[in-house]
């Protein structure tokens, strides 16, 4: 890199080794053209206005990477599926979702990538998620410019990790719900299940089949599963029956109707007698009754990642362990919070 100053009208093409002020007489003072700058011809004329007939600027000799040119090669190695980019805007790119879904991080390729120093790389929480053109990640270097083997570097870190930013869209099964008790189906006390769960299927544009009550009988609770999946549904959601009690049956139910139970009990609070199965291609998610209670709870946390085309293994849900105490606040901006990101 060399720093060169030239006349103006030559200058096309370069970038600004420094800031250039702008005064308006009685007015204002402040920078007309900041430094890092590419000269375009049509800053030449306001350039000389501003009274520069001579500027300094970078010559870069191929051996050090302007800024924008740098954040464009970092993003073009580690983005990978449904990210769209944006920029450079004053030497940061940004990694925006196509579409609502799950940001994924490989958050050790993440970590060797800004151990390489002069380089920055900010995302989201790994498993986060994100609607339609919310930004995941964005990155920049610090100099103005730098040595293009520190790019080379990241290029090849991505090249054998893979891209390490992906975003996984959301399916949209058709959702049955089953709501268990015989205190619910026998109408002694009142189904919260139409006011605080079906609500979160309509925030991700998911069809709802509806929802039936059954009593805590293993059989009924695996026909009203069957009964779903003939419809074509590919989740179903049932609420209740999940704890100790002897008359809490829903696992039971589940296992009746064929379903494989992939694991039972999470280290969520609220949600720790929660039932994970699968049925064929149909998930089944057994959720204890802290779902009619809470505002988020292991439903909310368990979603997005089925809608994402995962299915959690019974050591995906125990690491959830990490983060996955709710903090009860007054006002709740899940998932604007640590609950539920590892």
């Amino acid at each position: 890199m060399l720093l060169e100053m030239v006349e103006t009208e030559k200058a096309v093409g370069t970038a600004l080794a420094h800031d250039v002020t702008r005064i308006v007489p009685g007015t204002s003072k402040g920078v007309g053209f900041k430094k890092g700058h590419i000269v375009t011809e049509a800053d030449v004329p306001e350039l000389l206005k501003l009274g520069k007939r001579h500027l300094y600027v970078l010559n870069l000799n191929g051996s050090h990477i302007h800024e924008d040119e740098a954040a464009l090669r970092m993003a073009s190695a580690v983005a990978g599926t449904g990210l769209d980019m944006k920029g450079p805007d004053e030497g940061k790119v940004a990694l925006l979702a196509r579409e609502a879904g799950l940001a994924r991080i490989d958050a050790e390729a993440l970590l060797e990538a800004n151990m390489l120093g002069e380089m920055v790389i900010s995302t989201l929480k790994d498993g986060f998620p994100v609607k339609k053109g919310q930004q995941i990640a964005a990155m920049r270097v610090i100099p103005l410019v730098i040595e293009t083997h520190k790019i080379v570097e990241l290029e090849k870190l991505a090249q054998r990790t893979g891209p390490f930013i992906h975003l996984l869209p959301y399916r949209k099964p058709k959702v049955g719900g089953i709501a268990t008790g015989t205190e619910v189906y026998e109408g002694l006390i009142q189904c919260g299940f139409d006011k605080h769960v079906a609500p979160k299927f309509d925030e991700f544009g998911l069809e709802f089949a509806g929802k039936v009550n059954v009593p805590d009988d293993p059989e009924r609770i695996a026909g009203a599963i069957l009964d779903f999946k003939a419809q074509g549904c590919g989740l179903v959601v049932t609420t209740g029956g999940l704890s100790v009690d002897p008359d809490d049956v829903t696992r039971e139910g589940i296992r009746k109707s064929g379903a494989e139970i992939i694991a039972y009990g999470s280290p969520v609070l609220p949600g720790a007698m929660f039932c994970l199965a699968k049925l064929d291609d149909m998930i089944i998610l057994g959720c204890p009754a802290c779902v009619y209670y809470h505002a988020a709870t292991i439903l909310d946390v368990m979603l997005p990642r089925i809608l994402a085309g995962e299915v959690p293994t019974k050591r995906d849900i125990a690491a959830l362990g990490h983060g996955g105490l709710c903090m009860n606040c007054k006002v709740c901006r899940y998932p604007v919070c640590p609950f539920g990101c590892p």
